[in-house]
């Protein structure tokens, strides 16, 4: 079966369930994204992993997975998410350790975390593509079609407190972000974060 290469194109903040974040993975050479829908902990790993400037104090799951892997010469070749059954994608991971290649079953959110942090490329089969995939027009967002979410800032006590983030300088929030990334409020930190690159990006 034909395997299209995947890039991962961004994260927003699931409409349609609670606490969860929408994956958005797009095709090279291509205009189809695959959005998979994963939980609030390998969102923020994922992020973190994409946000140079995030540092975590301590290593996440796959960050040590990663630095396990290095240590015993375990490489990642690549992920394959290779099956879409019930509305659940499933994914393996392609290992190599003293010439020989090993798959190990996977969950597509730890997959993608880990091939970030190994720099691998993801691949998908045509035909999950075909099933699953979605082609925006010019201009839309992939919450715009069946099957994706709209994002939008979670709300919390803290952003209810200290006030709405857009209020606040552009100071106060790398401050705040670098405070979150102590405390390893990491859901906190990638709100901040996002709303730092939108106040930069106007700036440009």
């Amino acid at each position: 079966m034909q395997q299209i290469r995947l890039f991962v194109k961004g994260l927003s903040y699931s409409q349609t369930q609670s606490g969860a974040y929408a994956l958005v993975l797009g095709e090279e050479n291509g205009e189809r994204r695959l959005p998979i829908i994963i939980g609030g902990f390998e969102a923020q790993s994922i992020a973190i992993a994409l946000e140079k400037d995030m540092n975590p104090p301590r290593p996440l799951t796959h960050d040590l997975f990663k630095n396990f892997a290095d240590q015993f010469g375990i490489g990642l070749k690549e992920v394959l998410i290779h099956k879409l059954q019930d509305g659940v994608f499933y994914s393996i991971l392609v290992c190599e350790r003293n010439g020989e290649t090993h798959s190990l079953d996977a969950r597509t959110s730890d997959a993608v975390a880990l091939a970030i942090r190994f720099k691998t490329p993801i691949y998908t089969y045509e035909e999950i593509l075909e099933k699953a995939g979605v082609i925006l027009g010019e201009g839309q967002n992939p919450e715009t079609k069946k099957g994706a979410v709209k994002p939008r800032e979670p709300k919390s006590k803290e952003s209810t407190s200290s006030g709405l983030l857009s209020t606040q300088s552009l100071e106060s929030l790398k401050k705040q972000m670098d405070e979150a990334v102590r405390n390893e409020d990491y859901e906190k930190a990638a709100r901040l974060r996002d709303e730092i690159e939108k106040r930069e990006g106007q700036q440009d």
